[in-house]
């Protein structure tokens, strides 16, 4: 198995896509003020460092990261396909986000996760996260819970 992860566009075919099948997978469960994920042109527009992770050529899954200068960066459309699930690849796509935060100069990794992605919170707290509480320009919200990791 080939696994490769690289820096794309989030306007690539492949690329929206995946932001695509996760959006489907999301919008569904919580209301609308609690959708907080960017759409593709927000993605570019707000400069988020986008990757694409496949598996033998097949793309598999994505993540981002928008840096908020060299204070926090913050994780963006994280996900792995349903069908690729199981294999670490999430763990893997994560280390390579804190990575390249890391490589960025940029001490913390945040992020904002819903109440029912029970598994995307267990990987982040197996991984070191920690939970907080709002940050940057988030509220309260009783469908989030907020995290970040101080980078080694």
């Amino acid at each position: 198995m080939s696994i490769t992860i690289t820096a794309e566009r989030p306007d690539s075919p492949e690329a929206s896509a995946l932001v695509m099948e996760l959006d489907e997978l999301l919008i569904p469960l919580y209301p609308a003020e609690s959708h907080h994920g960017l759409d593709v042109r927000s993605l570019i527009a707000e400069g988020v460092a986008f990757f694409v992770l496949r598996v033998d050529g097949a793309p598999a899954g994505c993540g981002g990261v928008k840096r908020y200068g060299a204070e926090y960066g913050e994780i963006k459309r994280m996900f792995v396909r349903p069908q690729f699930r199981g294999r670490g690849l999430s763990k893997l796509m994560l280390g390579h986000l804190e990575a390249y935060t890391r490589d960025q100069g940029v001490p913390i990794l945040r992020l904002e996760t819903g109440v029912l992605q029970h598994e995307a919170i267990a990987l982040y707290e197996r991984m070191g996260y920690v939970e907080v509480g709002p940050f940057g320009d988030y509220q309260p919200d009783p469908h989030s819970c907020f995290y970040e990791k101080r980078l080694p």
